[in-house]
């Protein structure tokens, strides 16, 4: 999960220069840490291979760490998050019968200790980058996402006609249980054409049990949230006038709904809803650029004036970067 092969070769050198035994030396000076017949390796050849292949990273996380714990001034939520994860995860061991410390160790840990710190770097880290873009969406942004993005609540009334299908049906017998569904939902829309109540319908037909017994009620949702629907679902009922059904049924992963139009909430003001939306954005930004984060820590490293004066480590870093835009 990380490495820490530079804080093992620091932490080996320390014992080297403390310790009580004598450290073997080349006559130029250098210290030798390792020697086979043949061969003397010195701290600093091991150095120069360490940088060479993961100087830059363990580099980049020293500042980041330093940069996230000056952007971050509360440790709450991070050790709040950690301590969840490693409960999280100490479970799962725990009931496959696995050994976690031991699991620790492969990990590259010394402790758990050890891993509720990662946790909390990584979640400080995550803060810093959510903040930048946050701080640094547009107007023009948001007011756009205003525009096409935020409605007011709706309250319907639906029926769901779920086809009968099961992982051991034939192809043929799939296709006919979707088909059987499709005719009961425009043989229900049938009814209501000749006047047939939606309510007692739903209570009648509606496999969605939860709604059903409530002739199908499905109150204050919109396009995001804990309780949105599928978006066939929601353009479905945007589409319609208050006490308008659809007439043709609306296909979802559930199966096929009738939807009743009950009641539209005004749209909210923006200042009411800018959370939400610089939230939603946000997640947007993420979700379309998985180097998202890459890039907004090369923007906060500037913003700190990095200098990396080690020209080998600093064409890594630029180079990295430089891939990212």
């Amino acid at each position: 999960m990380k490495k820490k092969i530079l804080g093992i070769v620091l932490s080996f050198s320390m014992i080297l220069v403390t310790g009580c035994s004598k450290i073997p030396t080349l006559e130029n000076g250098e210290e030798v840490i390792a020697e086979v017949d043949g061969l003397q390796i010195t701290v600093n050849d091991l150095y120069d291979k360490v940088k060479l292949e993961y100087g830059t990273s363990v580099l980049i996380n020293m500042i980041d760490d330093f940069i996230a714990n000056q952007e971050v001034n509360s440790n709450d939520e991070a050790e709040e998050y950690a301590d969840s994860q490693v409960s999280q995860l100490k479970l799962q061991y725990e009931l496959a019968g696995v050994d976690f410390n031991s699991t620790l160790v492969t990990w590259g840990f010394s402790s758990e200790d050890d891993l509720v710190a990662y946790f909390i770097s990584s979640y400080k880290k995550s803060s810093v980058v959510e903040n930048y873009v946050k701080e640094h969406l547009t107007d023009d942004e948001i007011n756009e996402y205003y525009d096409n993005e935020i409605y007011g609540d709706m309250t319907v009334r639906y029926i769901l006609v779920d086809p009968d299908v099961t992982s051991d049906m034939t192809d043929d017998e799939k296709t006919a249980a979707e088909e059987e569904a499709l005719a009961l939902a425009k043989d229900i829309i049938k009814q209501l054409n000749n006047g047939a109540d939606f309510s007692e319908l739903a209570i009648k037909y509606s496999d969605d049990e939860a709604t059903a017994k409530n002739g199908g009620l499905y109150s204050d949702f919109n396009k995001t949230g804990d309780n949105a629907p599928e978006s066939a679902f929601f353009e479905a009922a945007l589409a319609l006038e208050d006490g308008k059904y659809t007439l043709e049924p609306i296909k979802t992963s559930y199966g096929y709904n009738i939807i009743l139009k009950v009641s539209q909430k005004d749209k909210p003001e923006l200042e009411l809803v800018q959370d939400t939306i610089v939230d939603a954005l946000y997640k947007e930004k993420s979700d379309e650029d998985e180097d998202l984060s890459d890039k907004t820590w090369a923007k906060v490293r500037e913003k700190y004036n990095l200098n990396i004066v080690d020209t080998e480590i600093k064409n890594i870093y630029d180079t990295t970067i430089s891939q990212l835009k």
